[in-house]
């Protein structure tokens, strides 16, 4: 699991994909998110906007993120 810090209170989903390095634009990661790749916390999350705060699990193609609040 690759822990991810974020510098505010939460970050949004499609933010937090392009911050971890997982997808390479906001176009991308919305994509994916619609298509329903994106697990926040075990379930399919399909909203982009998603606000993920300290402790949130993500699963995306093969990789596990934790939001970790600096």
């Amino acid at each position: 699991m690759e822990q991810v810090e974020i510098n505010t209170e939460y970050i949004k989903l499609d933010q937090f994909l392009k911050w971890s390095g997982a997808c390479d634009n906001g176009v991308t990661a919305k994509s994916f998110i619609l298509d329903g790749l994106v697990r926040v916390n075990g379930s399919i999350e399909l909203q982009r906007g998603k606000k993920l705060r300290n402790g949130d699990i993500i699963e995306f193609e093969n990789m596990t993120y934790e939001v970790v609040q600096k």
